[in-house]
């Protein structure tokens, strides 16, 4: 995915629908909270391997990256989660009923 597009925002709605906290995002991608955190108040833009590193955590955790003018409704920039194949569940949905 090309990272240049990316704002603050959709870093922040992106962990949003996760419900992931600033730390669990740190963890994930190896990058200081610091840096999350000024990038999602848009104090700074950071390199592309840092994006790069944002990035693949919440990609692998089901985000898509829209751009601003991509084909949606609105045309406008943001975060969704991918189309889950039939039976596919998210980690908080598991539970004992639906293990097979």
């Amino acid at each position: 995915m090309p990272t240049s597009f990316l704002t603050g925002a959709q870093l922040r709605a992106a962990r949003a629908l996760l419900n992931w906290t600033v730390r669990d995002l740190a963890d994930r991608a190896q990058v200081h909270r610091n840096t999350i955190s000024a990038f999602e108040s848009e104090k700074t833009f950071p390199n592309t391997s840092t994006l790069a590193a944002l990035v693949r955590p919440l990609e692998q955790a089901g985000i898509v990256f829209m751009e601003d003018n991509a084909p949606s409704p609105s045309g406008g920039a943001g975060v969704r989660f991918k189309a889950k194949p039939a039976g596919w569940l998210r980690p908080e949905e598991l539970s004992a009923e639906n293990d097979g």
